[in-house]
């Protein structure tokens, strides 16, 4: 009995060992399977990551030479309107350079000295026209308290009364402001 107790015995561990080798290479295949699946996976992730990389830099090249071609725009406008920028304000003024030939040209024949006044003074209601429209205006001095945001004082002399103390008693140089910023002070005499 012994005997057949343990070849009882011997069948038993083979045939556990058989299950084992078998649940092993069971598990192994499915660990291949899983592992390959898993790999498949993860590769297919990388190659979208890699599409998603290539799109960006794609992109990202694109702005940085649409950016680049804006900036080379903006520099050529930029020295454009400085180089043209008084081309407006010049065609403007060709008018009145017109008036001015007209008028030299007739003091020549004119004897009417009435006429020559009258006819500069025109001119210059013009051209005083032109720049009020481009917003040049002239520095108001006459009687006016001495300000040194828009006056420069060249002289002081005593002032003929007390009320002109402090003010401006003559003007040698008009002033003017361009849309209210000062282009050129107005050069005065100041009453002491």
């Amino acid at each position: 009995m012994k005997e057949n107790n343990e070849d009882i015995k011997k069948s038993q561990d083979i045939e556990i060992e058989d299950n084992n080798e078998q649940n092993e290479a069971c598990c192994d295949s499915k660990n291949t399977e899983e592992s390959d699946n898993e790999q498949d996976s993860l590769e297919a992730q990388l190659a979208k990551a890699q599409e998603e990389i290539a799109e960006l830099k794609d992109k990202n090249l694109r702005q940085i030479a649409e950016f680049d071609n804006y900036r080379k725009r903006v520099l050529k406008e930029k020295a454009d309107l400085i180089l043209n920028g008084g081309e407006k304000i010049l065609t403007n003024i060709l008018p009145i350079i017109d008036d001015l030939e007209r008028a030299q040209q007739g003091m020549v024949q004119m004897t009417d000295v009435n006429a020559v006044k009258e006819g500069v003074n025109l001119i210059i209601d013009k051209f005083m026209k032109f720049l009020k429209s481009e917003g040049v205006a002239q520095i108001e001095t006459e009687g006016k308290d001495f300000d040194v945001n828009f006056h420069e004082a060249i002289t002081m002399i005593p002032a003929p009364s007390d009320e002109m103390k402090g003010k401006v008693i003559d003007c040698v140089s008009k002033g003017y402001t361009l849309n209210d910023k000062v282009i050129r002070y107005a050069k005065v005499v100041v009453g002491e």
